[in-house]
C-alpha cells in the first residue's frame, strides 16, 4: 500500500510539472571563503525564501561545482510544492564550533517537497573523535547532515550523504515521505552515524537505497508507523534496527514495519528489535522481515529485550515493552557468529505472535554449525529451519 501510494504521488507530480512551467530560483551569488571555495549559505537562504513564497511550481537549483554551506533551516509553510535540485557537492564546516544546533541542512514544516540529487559532505572525521557519548550521558548532540522535521508529502531521491558528524538523515514528525536511490557513505568506524533514522512519523518508504556507515543503516524510533524498507543494501553498519525502545517516558507505539528484499553485508547485526531493560511501558507490533540476504553478518536475526550497551542500565530488570505480531521469513545466507537466530524476550512481558519461517543461515566457524536461542517466547515455526529454530531455550 505504501509503495503504491508513492508511485501514484510520483506520477501526479510528474504530470503536474509537465503542464506548469517551473519558476527557477538558481544559486548564483557566492561569497568566497579563505580556502577559495565559494560559500552559498546566504544565497541559498535567499533563494529558498523566494521559492517558498512562489505559487508557480517553484524550483531551487544549485548548479554543479563544489561549495561550502553553513547550517541552514529551509522553513515553510510554503505556498506551493517546492522542488529542490542539487548538482553540486556541498561541504559542511568541519569544526563543531561553527554549529549552534544539531542540524546542518534542515527542512522544517513543509507540505510538498521534491528533493533531487547532490552530495552532502558533513566532513565528520574531526567530530567523530570528539563524540564521548559512550562515557558521558550528557554529551553534546552532534550535527546531522539532513533533517526533515514536520515534512509531509515529500520525495527525496538520488541524494548522497557522506561522512556526517552524527546521523546522516533524520525523519521526525513527518507524513508520507519516500527516500529512493538514496546513498550513504561513511567508514565502519564512524561513531553514531545512523544512515536513516525515523521517528514519530507515518508512511515512510526507504526504497532501493545503499548505506555504508558506522551505525544502524536504518533505525526506527518510537512512533514509527507504516514504514517500508525495500531493496536496501546495508554494510558496513549495524543492520536494520527497530529501537532501542523503552528508554523515555511517553514513547509512542511502533507499528506496521515491513522490511523486504534487502541485502546485508558484513554488518554487526542483520535485522533486530531492541528494547532497554528496566524500561518504560511501550508497544512494538506488526513488524515483518522477509526475503533478506545475509552475507557474513553477526547476529543475523535478533530480538534483544535486554539491550544494554556500555553497561549503562539496570540489566537485571525486565523490559516493559510489549513485542507482538513479528515475522522473520525467507532469511538466508551466512552468519559470522554461531548463534544465527536469537529471540530474547522479556521475562515480565513475553513476546507474542512471533513467526519464524524458511530460515537458512550457515555458519562455518571452528565451534560447529549455526544454532539458535530463544527465551520467553513460543514462536510459530514453519518451513525450512537451518539452524533448528529455538534449538536452545534460555531461561
Amino acid at each position: 500500500m505504501a509503495i503504491k501510494s508513492y508511485v501514484g504521488a510520483l506520477l501526479l507530480l510528474l504530470s503536474f510539472s509537465s503542464t506548469i512551467k517551473a519558476q527557477v530560483f538558481q544559486i548564483e551569488n557566492y561569497s568566497v571563503t579563505g580556502g577559495g571555495i565559494p560559500d552559498i549559505t546566504q544565497s541559498l537562504l535567499d533563494a529558498w525564501k523566494k521559492a517558498c513564497a512562489s505559487t508557480t511550481s517553484p524550483k531551487v537549483l544549485i548548479p554543479g561545482g563544489t561549495f561550502t554551506l553553513s547550517e541552514v533551516v529551509l522553513e515553510g509553510p510554503c505556498k506551493a510544492h517546492v522542488e529542490f535540485e542539487v548538482h553540486a557537492r556541498l561541504l559542511a564546516p568541519p569544526e563543531l564550533s561553527r554549529f549552534k544546533t544539531d542540524g546542518w541542512v534542515v527542512f522544517h514544516n513543509i507540505d510538498g517537497l521534491t528533493m533531487l540529487g547532490g552530495t552532502f559532505d558533513g566532513q565528520g572525521k574531526m567530530a567523530w573523535a570528539q563524540n564521548d557519548c559512550i562515557k558521558n550521558k550528557n554529551c553534546r548532540m552532534l550535527p546531522m547532515n539532513l533533517r526533515f522535521n514536520v515534512v509531509s508529502n515529500a520525495i527525496i531521491h538520488d541524494v548522497t550523504s557522506v561522512d556526517s558528524k552524527y546521523f546522516h538523515v533524520t525523519v521526525l514528525g513527518c507524513k508520507n515521505v519516500t527516500l529512493q536511490h538514496f546513498h550513504v557513505n561513511a567508514p565502519g568506524n564512524s561513531v553514531n552515524t545512523d544512515g536513516i533514522h525515523i521517528g514519530r512519523s507515518l508512511g515512510v518508504n526507504v526504497l532501493d537505497t545503499d548505506i555504508k556507515t558506522g551505525d544502524d543503516c536504518v533505525s526506527l524510533g518510537d512512533g514509527s508507523r507504516q514504514v517500508t524498507v525495500k531493496g536496501l543494501t546495508c554494510g558496513p553498519g549495524h543492520g536494520i534496527s527497530v529501537g532501542s525502545l523503552g528508554k523515555y517516558d511517553n514513547e509512542e507505539p511502533v507499528s506496521g514495519v515491513f522490511v523486504t528484499n534487502c541485502t546485508i553485508n558484513g554488518a554487526t547485526n542483520g535485522v533486530r528489535i531492541k528494547t532497554w531493560p528496566a524500561s518504560k511501558i511501550g508497544i512494538a507490533t506488526d513488524m515483518h522481515f522477509e526475503d533478506i540476504q545475509m552475507n557474513n553478518v553477526f547476529n543475523p536475526v535478533l530480538i534483544d529485550q535486554g539491550y544494554c550497551p556500555w553497561n549503562q542500565c539496570q540489566a537485571q530488570i525486565p523490559s516493559l515493552v510489549k513485542i507482538s505480531n513479528v515475522s522473520f521469513k525467507r532469511i538466508r545466507g551466512t552468519s559470522a557468529t554461531k548463534v544465527a537466530v536469537k529471540i530474547a524476550c522479556s521475562k515480565r512481558i513475553p513476546c507474542e505472535g512471533i513467526e519464524i519461517a524458511d530460515i537458512n543461515l550457515v555458519y562455518k566457524g571452528p565451534d560447529g554449525p549455526a544454532t539458535s536461542e530463544c527465551s520467553n517466547v513460543r514462536p510459530l515455526i514453519s518451513g525450512m529451519q537451518n539452524p533448528r529454530a529455538c534449538a536452545k531455550i534460555v531461561s
